[in-house]
């Protein structure tokens, strides 16, 4: 069996939404320590509180990139609030499963969705309750 799905390899291959948005909404910056993973999301919200664009930047292993990848993937075009939803299993089950010693990759995507965010929600004054 292979370690990676055919999903996994295409996102990491073929990243979608690579890049970085000039005077994003909302830009959430997660790291891993242990493993060196570094993610940063960019949000272009419009004014219905939806997600009409969103980049990702990540420095870090297959199984990162991937999971930025399809974590941008499943929010844009989005309301924030759905956005908001996304969690890391569902990041990892899009991308048909990920290692077990590689799902703090997708904890990563769900954390800095989460802290993109909430930049967004503290730039626009709109209280997020914890």
């Amino acid at each position: 069996m292979a370690l990676y799905s055919e999903k996994v390899m295409d996102h990491f291959r073929n990243p979608r939404n690579v890049g970085v948005i000039e005077n994003a909404d909302g830009v959430g910056e997660v790291g891993n320590p242990v493993c060196g993973d570094i993610m940063k999301i960019y949000l272009k919200i419009n004014d219905e509180q939806v997600i009409e664009d969103v980049k990702f930047e990540t420095f870090g292993c297959g199984s990162a990139i991937a999971s930025s990848s399809m974590a941008t993937e499943l929010i844009k075009g989005k309301p924030v609030s759905e956005a908001l939803q996304l969690t890391n299993k569902a990041v990892t089950e899009a991308l048909d499963g990920l290692p077990a010693h590689k799902l703090h990759c997708s904890v990563l995507a769900e954390e800095a969705i989460q802290s993109a965010v909430k930049d967004y929600y503290d730039k626009s004054g709109v209280a997020v309750a914890e």
